[in-house]
């Protein structure tokens, strides 16, 4: 209610996920953006259009008619902005994480719609705070609000399966962080017309990036007995390198996984956990953040070698406390 009434009350609305949007952020966003059209109200969705990772549904929504001229640059809406703008972030509750940081500090209302452990550097101030660790994902919990607020009737088909792609790919189809909640959401989404059998398709590989995943997993070692840990000397792609942090997880034995690579003049982990580690506390100390499950970090003007050690001893840190 309180969402739907600051909604009514503003000009115009930005939708802001984090940066390289994945699907359950962009998911999160084109939900939010239902919200919005329910009220009659301007909306745009800020999202850098050349460096996401969720290439395939975005180039299915710009498709969409009722999308077109919706995504925009983050300094576009700056300009666009007024005062009586308001601001929805989804899928992180970290300033330095925001898509465009000088529109989250432009704009005085923002509401922020996250699932991740909240991190000391929180978003603040927030007029409305939807925060909740138990869910799976920011589509999860979106999904929830248009259940309150809207019709299915009133959900477009690529909003629906957009939501759908976003809880798929957090719960790694429904194998991990999922409640009783999370299949409510989904049997939700699935009476709006959202099909697994589509989303499976937007989560393929073609047959070079599958030889790729294959080799960063060739040349992962086990630490601890549980933890395998692949650092690479050479860039590789971002999903590419978290696909193959979750496929780690499907060897037996392996309860953890972290994938590191240098990317220009930083190095970026990308980390996954099914046991006792909690990944998002070991990749704290590197400037990292997630949840539990699943986390990352990047950390600028560092070589692999150099943030190896540094994870390791942040891995050593955890087991001993």
């Amino acid at each position: 209610n309180s969402l739907m009434e600051l909604i009514g009350q503003s000009s115009h609305v930005f939708i802001m996920g984090h940066k390289n949007a994945d699907l359950d952020s962009v998911g999160a966003a084109l939900g939010v953006a239902c919200l919005c059209r329910k009220r009659g109200k301007k909306f745009n969705i800020v999202l850098d259009l050349q460096n996401n990772a969720a290439p395939k549904l975005v180039e299915e929504i710009l498709r969409v008619p009722e999308y077109q001229d919706v995504f925009l640059s983050g300094q576009d809406a700056l300009l666009m902005c007024d005062n009586r703008s308001i601001l929805i972030v989804v899928d992180t509750n970290r300033p330095d994480q925001v898509e465009f940081q000088p529109l989250l500090e432009a704009i005085s209302k923002v509401c922020v719609i996250d699932h991740h452990r909240r991190a000391a550097d929180y978003i603040n101030p927030v007029v409305v705070n939807l925060h909740e660790t138990y869910a799976s994902s920011a589509s999860e919990l979106v999904t929830e609000l248009l259940g309150y607020a809207v019709e299915n009737k009133d959900v477009l088909p690529i909003e629906a399966k957009a939501l759908m792609a976003g809880l798929c790919l957090d719960t790694k189809f429904f194998n991990v962080r999922t409640g009783e909640r999370t299949f409510e959401a989904a049997a939700a989404l699935r009476r709006m017309g959202a099909d697994t059998t589509e989303v499976k398709l937007l989560l393929q590989n073609d047959f070079q990036d599958t030889m790729s995943k294959y080799q960063i997993i060739r040349s992962a070692r086990l630490y601890r007995d549980e933890i395998a840990i692949a650092a690479l000397n050479t860039p590789t792609n971002r999903i590419l390198a978290a696909q193959a942090a979750d496929e780690l997880l499907n060897i037996s034995g392996i309860t953890a996984s972290f994938v590191l690579y240098p990317d220009e003049d930083q190095v970026i982990i990308s980390a996954r956990s099914i046991g006792s580690a909690n990944v998002q506390m070991i990749l704290e100390p590197l400037g990292g953040g997630g949840n539990a499950a699943t986390a990352g970090a990047q950390i600028r003007g560092a070589e692999v070698k150099e943030v190896l050690e540094r994870l390791v001893e942040s891995i050593d840190r955890f087991y001993e406390e």
